[in-house]
């Protein structure tokens, strides 16, 4: 063992589905076919061997129902490409789930382990709700995910969310974003600002065709069962957005600062990415597109919830050795406008590099599927402009998050 020398993560190419809205063009998708077309969408971009990938890592956070009984193997059967001799397995890291899958595949192709993985993550939220595994777990008296224990741990932290008129008797994303807002002096112009800008950045980017080389066309399914031409085209992009738009909505909660414009959308959607090591590529004979050059996780104070991308991201620096200066565009999953601007500010990071094509305000953020989603937008961005370095990061329930740097490959010219 002491010679063993570790593998290069390579992404090889990556590929997500446009989103699609709440009860939208593609909520009559069972999660594992729509899962599945992501990753025939890879085998068929890249045009390897499908029975050479060792295994399918998906990540999925409300895993009940549909999503249930392991998605990561119901998408391999559910795929026309991959032979059921492919594993499949699930990750929860809550909405960092697929960018968890792609750790994990990373980790297992760099030690030689495996050489060859799709990571993915899929959420038809219009199927199953954000939240449905805890609340069909209280329905159906299995118990809270927290125990008496850990509610009286943070009880005195938890009565912050009062202020909002919210209970203090429960963990609270929306609490935490407020909390997260406070701490780093973001005001209600603030946060609307920045949620103008997404909805603006999105629909440049969508009329430049910026994404056409990532999204992959799929027949549009309503759960009504209406199917009308293709869906190509993420739905919850919206024109004509401003500031004084946005400053005219009501606050979520009495005191805060955030609306229903600088929240995330509730979203469909599943996204895949082809992870190799040196071995895997000359085994498939393909070129990839960039290489994974640091990997962190973190994990801060659960009641605030959503500050962990913080300590995260000055991980997977460090053990860069880089500067966030050194990054030339980053994606930082805005759950809610609060999220990526604390962090900007902490990192005294460029807001001109900071989701520059949009993000989940504006695209939607389909849970366990936006970390691989996330990445696919990373990858492809910075091969439009060139750019050596992107950084991606998201927050999570119960207070951790995932970092992931990753490099342009010098071969990979558009």
């Amino acid at each position: 063992m002491a010679d063993f020398k570790p593998f290069t993560a390579y992404i090889v190419d990556a590929c997500r589905t446009a989103g699609g809205k709440r009860n939208g063009r593609l909520s009559g998708y069972h999660p594992a076919e729509l899962g599945a077309a992501v990753c025939d969408a890879l085998i068929e971009r890249t045009k390897v061997n499908a029975a050479e990938v060792e295994d399918v890592i998906f990540g999925c956070v409300s895993q009940v129902g549909a999503q249930s009984g392991n998605i990561g193997r119901g998408v391999v059967l559910s795929s026309r490409n991959l032979p059921e001799s492919v594993p499949g397995t699930s990750v929860d890291r809550q909405c960092g789930s697929s960018q968890q899958a792609i750790h994990a595949a990373a980790q297992a192709v760099m030690s030689g382990v495996h050489d060859c993985c799709i990571a993915g993550g899929v959420e038809v939220m219009s199927l199953v709700p954000i939240g449905a595994s805890i609340i069909d777990g209280l329905k159906a008296g299995h118990g809270n995910p927290m125990d008496d224990a850990t509610m009286q741990k943070y009880a005195e932290k938890m009565k912050a969310f009062e202020q909002f008129n919210m209970s203090s008797q429960t963990f609270s994303q929306f609490g935490g974003a407020e909390l997260l807002a406070k701490k780093y002096g973001l005001s209600r112009e603030d946060v609307d600002k920045f949620a103008a800008v997404s909805q603006q950045r999105a629909v440049a980017s969508t009329k430049a065709g910026k994404f056409a080389d990532e999204i992959v066309p799929l027949p549009v399914k309503r759960k009504e069962g209406q199917s009308e031409g293709m869906h190509t085209q993420d739905e919850g992009i919206r024109e004509g957005v401003t500031v004084e738009s946005v400053g005219k909505l009501k606050a979520m909660f009495p005191n805060g600062v955030l609306t229903p414009a600088s929240s995330s959308q509730i979203c469909d959607g599943a996204a895949a990415v082809l992870i190799c090591n040196e071995r895997g590529l000359a085994k498939l004979g393909v070129q990839p597109l960039a290489r994974i050059h640091s990997l962190a996780l973190a994990a801060a104070d659960p009641v605030i919830m959503l500050e962990a991308p913080i300590p995260a991201s000055q991980k997977a620096l460090q053990k860069a050795n880089m500067k966030i200066q050194d990054v030339d565009i980053y994606e930082v999953n805005e759950a809610f406008a609060s999220v990526p601007l604390a962090w900007c500010k902490a990192l005294n990071a460029d807001f001109q590099k900071l989701n520059v094509n949009g993000g989940a305000m504006a695209l939607g953020h389909p849970l366990g599927g936006t970390g691989a989603k996330l990445m696919t937008t990373l990858v492809h961005e910075l091969r439009r402009r060139q750019g050596r370095f992107g950084l991606l990061a998201i927050c999570e329930g119960g207070g951790t998050a995932n970092a992931t740097i990753i490099e342009l490959m010098p071969t990979s010219k558009l």
